[in-house]
């Protein structure tokens, strides 16, 4: 009688446990809601994001998902400063990011791959190739599991993800054709980026002429007031809004809250000079889009991180780092990389326009293994 007892006991609680667990159709009806947004701010496809979701979180049941709200697996890395959980991956302990909320989980996913430079190359992608999408993820080192694209492909033709990317697809085409007026431009949010510490304009002294175009760093671009919509610049230079917030690094359409300039086209990787020197208040961000570069590379050839806060006074490279030597024929200057933490061969050789086997050749390099702050020559 007692083991019978044990015996049903034990099938309902095994029972209990298999009806808490979240179905895969359960997690999508759940987040995909977000991850259309996450692609209208980011312009990652939403059937990437999900599948994504679905395989690192297991659809929700995974352990690090429950005591940590990560339904990507993004571990710590130097630059986070958030919260933290101690979880058995690769190694037994390592260390992941923790989130209030399954939101900020796939906000700072989406930040994760916007504003990396390894993970560039999958912006120039066409958003409705889900296809190219899952292989370049592998392709510059998201995953190390070889099935990685194929597991995403399966989960998109499985449940049929692609609707929400094309969804926002249509949805995006609608809205940038809504003409200018005051009631839809009030029902619109403020701008307020992170990079961002103050609200004062970055560039002063200047007559303000949204309808002039000039050039910065051979770039086209127009200097736009404080409260201006970005609908609006975007209906004026008949260009689509997701690809003027592309141009401009800007993660949420919106009212700027500063004064700033706006790029019509893709900024440039590199500056006009070799450096820059920082002005009181400036951020990375205000300082990206005064010199016309973009924000990662400008991260990039300064060894920081998203939302460092920056002194007056601050010398800031626009080009890779450049140190000189003194040999036989004169001084010679080189061009070098700081590696950052995760960072392979292949981000770096795409970061600078070069191959794998140059950066070898160059650097004398036997294997593909880096460390953090090793100096990597970026030129013959």
């Amino acid at each position: 009688m007692v083991k019978i007892s044990i015996a049903i006991l034990f099938s309902i609680l095994s029972f209990a446990a298999t009806a808490q667990r979240v179905t895969v159709e359960e997690y999508i009806e759940q987040f995909k809601d977000i991850a259309m947004y996450e692609m209208k701010r980011s312009g990652i496809p939403a059937s990437i994001t999900l599948a994504q979701g679905i395989l690192e979180s297991e659809n929700g049941n995974s352990e690090l998902v429950k005591k940590s709200n990560n339904h990507f697996g993004i571990k710590c890395k130097s630059n986070w400063n958030g919260e933290v959980v101690t979880h058995d991956d690769d190694e037994n302990g390592e260390c992941f990011r923790a989130y209030a909320n399954a939101n900020a989980s796939y906000r700072d996913h989406s930040n994760f791959l916007k504003f990396s430079a390894r993970y560039s190359s999958l912006f120039r992608l066409d958003q409705k190739d889900y296809t190219s999408w899952a292989l370049g993820l592998k392709t510059v080192g998201y995953a190390t599991n070889p099935k990685y694209p194929d597991l995403l492909i399966k989960y998109i033709e499985q449940y049929d993800l692609q609707q929400y990317t094309l969804k926002v697809l249509s949805q995006l085409l609608v809205k940038d054709l809504v003409k200018e007026n005051d009631s839809a431009e009030t029902k619109i949010p403020i701008i307020f980026s992170k990079y961002q510490v103050n609200d004062t304009p970055f560039v002063t002294g200047i007559k303000i002429d949204a309808d002039k175009v000039i050039y910065i760093n051979k770039t086209k671009c127009v200097f736009v007031e404080k409260g201006t919509s970005l609908l609006v610049v975007a209906n004026k230079k008949n260009i689509s809004l997701s690809k003027l917030m592309d141009f401009n690094d800007i993660m949420e359409e919106g009212i700027l809250s500063k004064s700033q300039y706006v790029y019509l086209h893709k900024k440039q990787k590199t500056g006009d000079t070799e450096f820059y020197i920082s002005q009181p208040g400036e951020t990375m961000y205000d300082i990206a889009q005064k010199v016309g570069i973009q924000f990662r590379y400008l991260l990039a050839y300064n060894n920081l991180n998203i939302g460092v806060h920056l002194n007056a006074n601050t010398k800031l490279f626009l080009h890779p780092i450049f140190t000189r030597t003194t040999n036989k024929g004169g001084d010679k200057k080189i061009k070098l990389h700081f590696v950052a933490a995760k960072e392979g061969l292949a981000a770096i050789a795409k970061l600078y326009d070069v191959t794998v086997q140059q950066l070898k050749k160059w650097n004398k390099l036997v294997s593909d293994n880096l460390k953090i702050g090793q100096k990597i020559l970026i030129s013959k």
